[in-house]
């Protein structure tokens, strides 16, 4: 071991620059900290090249004297902290002193200032850590700063950037939080030359949440203003019909600093319990105040985790005051209709004034001929437990007999399993259609042959009832299957609206059809890897991101093209959703471009097929039947037929089991048949 000795002062610098700077955002950060701090009220931050190379941050402050200017360079130099009482109580976001000496440690850094009483402004010059220049020169009241080729000196620290897209996106995260954490300060941000925010600085926090989110977001918001037990929270939370897959737009900010509070967190999550469908999380900008001497801001080398003296307070006030505005301001969601279209008007045909007005009574136009009654036998879904009657398999029936309307979940069925048409049993003669070729008039009868149209239609026939001697076993009709197959099952019924029964041979099997239907579009996708089913929306959808997950989501645009999804760059923050998989339904393709978008910033390793897989799972989860929709025979037989011709299919994506097996022998052991 060597000796010990005291190490050099650069070195020491340099070190201790790593625990506050160690990428541009957080030399924006730490500059911006100290723009509000000098009381400003317009700020403006300009990058090149993700800020690397240059970031130059122009406020309108108080600025700093002349003399002052060397001093504010050195370690632990602050106005802000006075005396060992001022530290219980910190009310300002820069308190240690180390900010401007950690960035020039690592950087060339020119300084413009101006104190509002002075004629003459200051420029300073001051690279790794050395002075370089200080000398008079003309400048407007306030404080600049440009920061160029940061860790010039310390190439061990240049490796580890990521690209400029990458880190311009960090510095877009930390002028959003700023932002919303100040909405009495306009901010303008340029990356690149071009102006990618600007709030008004108006003091409203709706106005600065409008200007970093934009007009989606900001719609579907409700406002938060409690206090409870000496703390306040005042902004704005989602509604629950716009919640998200994640926390990334969950924001506290506790006296103006923006905080990770998991306290705050665990108080608004509580407060929307029994609101949100599973899965779903609520947003928030939310401004916690409480008093400075309740909480320790000196625990964190980014000021970003905060310890309370007493949580309690806090998550009550939180709790409460988003429980408060759930329940006087959520109203039910209203259904949207398009405007009906106005009737089509020809040439020289001028539309009277009875066509373009609504009338009150219904006019009843004569029926020259009606059209024939077609008798639908009633397929009864329910009936009492144990009361033998046999389960007719729906392939049997006419198909005129299936439902007219499509369950909640048949676009889902549709697009999995094809048509069982042909599968049918043929109609009755009468109901037939006739042949290509043939009379279609012909096959229909005459309208006098048509009895008069009863007030009332008489009731449904009832299907026949089985004969008393044959056993259900008997009745139903088995599956047939191949012959290399399993025993043919036969269709039991459905528990739950979730579980299928089927009998094979001595054995019960449960299957979950959500699971079932998950694995199988999920095998479907995956086995047509790059060339997915995708539909063109009619309206493309919009959604809004959090700005490392907007980052993440344009860099993987080939990788959403393969599961489906075209998407394009719609702003800041925001991409366009062009093309989604056909197997997913309208309402779910936000959802499922934040869950993927989410995962893609979450991920560490640069795994394609495994990125690839995941958007399956997802995809193939939101497209699958849920749990509780109502399935017609005919589709719990198709999905037992699919499954059993698949046989290695055991589980879901997620790893959970797809079907289950009672055998007889353990059955009639519970009941004391068998010992």
């Amino acid at each position: 071991m060597g000796r010990i000795h005291v190490l050099d002062k650069h070195v020491a610098e340099l070190i201790a620059a790593g625990e506050v700077v160690d990428r541009p955002s957080s030399v924006v950060k730490e500059l911006l900290e100290n723009a509000v701090d000098a009381g400003a009220t317009s700020v403006t931050v300009e990058i090149k090249h993700g800020g690397a190379s240059y970031l130059r941050i122009t406020d309108n402050g108080c600025g700093i004297a002349r003399e002052d200017v060397p001093t504010a360079f050195l370690r632990h130099a602050t106005s802000k902290v006075q005396s060992r009482d001022d530290l219980e109580g910190i009310g300002t976001l820069g308190f240690r002193g180390e900010a401007l000496a950690s960035i020039a440690a690592v950087a060339r850094v020119e300084l413009l200032t101006r104190v509002g009483d002075e004629l003459e402004g200051t420029r300073y010059v001051i690279e790794g850590g050395e002075e370089e220049a200080l000398e008079e020169a003309g400048c407007p009241a306030g404080t600049t700063i440009v920061v160029r080729d940061i860790f010039f000196n310390t190439p061990a620290r240049m490796k580890f950037l990521k690209k400029d897209v990458v880190e311009g996106n960090a510095v877009a995260s930390v002028m959003d939080k700023i932002a919303l954490s100040h909405p009495e300060i306009a901010f303008r941000f340029l990356r690149d030359g071009k102006e990618t925010l600007r709030t008004p600085g108006d003091g409203k926090l709706k106005s600065a949440i409008y200007a970093v989110y934009g007009r989606e977001f900001t719609q579907n918001l409700l406002p938060v203003d409690y206090e409870f037990g000496g703390a306040s929270v005042k902004g704005f939370v989602s509604k629950p019909a716009a919640a998200r897959p994640n926390r990334s737009m969950q924001n506290f900010f506790l006296n103006g600093r923006y905080v990770r509070s998991r306290t705050a967190m665990v108080a608004l999550e509580e407060a929307f319990k029994g609101t949100l469908m599973a899965g779903k999380l609520p947003a928030c900008v939310l401004h916690l105040t409480v008093s400075c001497r309740a909480v320790d801001v000196n625990v964190h080398p980014a000021k970003i985790e905060v310890r309370f003296v007493n949580e309690k307070p806090l998550f009550d006030c939180v709790y409460h005051g988003v429980k408060t505005a759930l329940n006087e301001q959520d109203t039910p969601k209203t259904a949207q209709f398009p405007a009906a279209p106005p009737p089509p008007v020809f040439a020289g045909v001028q539309p009277q004034a009875s066509q373009l007005s609504l009338d009150l009574e219904p006019k009843r136009e004569p029926v020259s001929e009606p059209e024939p009654e077609i008798s639908v036998p009633k397929l009864e879904r329910s009936r009492p437990f144990g009361a033998g009657r046999a389960v007719r398999d729906s392939r049997s029936l006419p198909f005129a007999s299936r439902p007219a309307a499509p369950s909640a979940a048949g676009a889902a069925w549709e697009s999995f399993f094809p048509s069982r048409r042909a599968e049918s049993a043929p109609a009755p003669d009468s109901a037939q259609p006739p042949a290509d070729g043939e009379n279609r008039e012909a096959a229909l009868p005459s309208s006098d042959a048509l009895p008069p149209v009863p007030d009332a239609l008489p009731p449904a026939p009832q299907a026949p009832a089985p004969a008393p001697e044959q056993t259900p076993a008997e009745n139903t009709p088995a599956v047939p299957v191949r012959e290399d197959a399993k025993p043919p099952f036969r269709l039991v019924g459905e528990a739950f609206g979730t579980y299928l029964i089927l009998e094979r041979g001595d054995e019960l099997v449960w299957i979950d059809k959500h699971a079932a239907h998950e694995r199988m579009l999920y095998e479907k996708l995956k086995a047509r890897r790059g060339d997915a089913d995708c539909q063109l929306l009619l309206e493309p959808v919009p959604v809004t991101l959090e700005k490392n997950e907007y980052a993440a989501a344009l860099e993987a645009r080939e990788l959403f093209g393969k599961a489906g999804f075209e998407i394009d760059d719609f702003g800041p923050g925001t991409i366009l959703v062009r093309t989604a998989p056909l197997i997913l339904e309208g309402e779910g393709v936000a959802d499922a471009v934040m869950e993927i978008a989410g995962y893609l910033v979450k991920s560490r390793r640069d795994l394609t097929t495994e990125k690839l897989d995941w958007l399956y799972h997802n995809v193939a989860c939101r497209a699958a039947i849920k749990a509780g929709d109502r399935s017609s025979d005919e589709e719990l037989i198709a999905l037992a037929e699919r499954l059993a011709d698949h046989p290695e299919i055991r589980y879901c994506p997620h790893g959970r089991p797809v079907s289950i097996v009672m055998r007889r022998r353990d059955l009639e052991k519970q009941f004391g048949r068998l010992q």
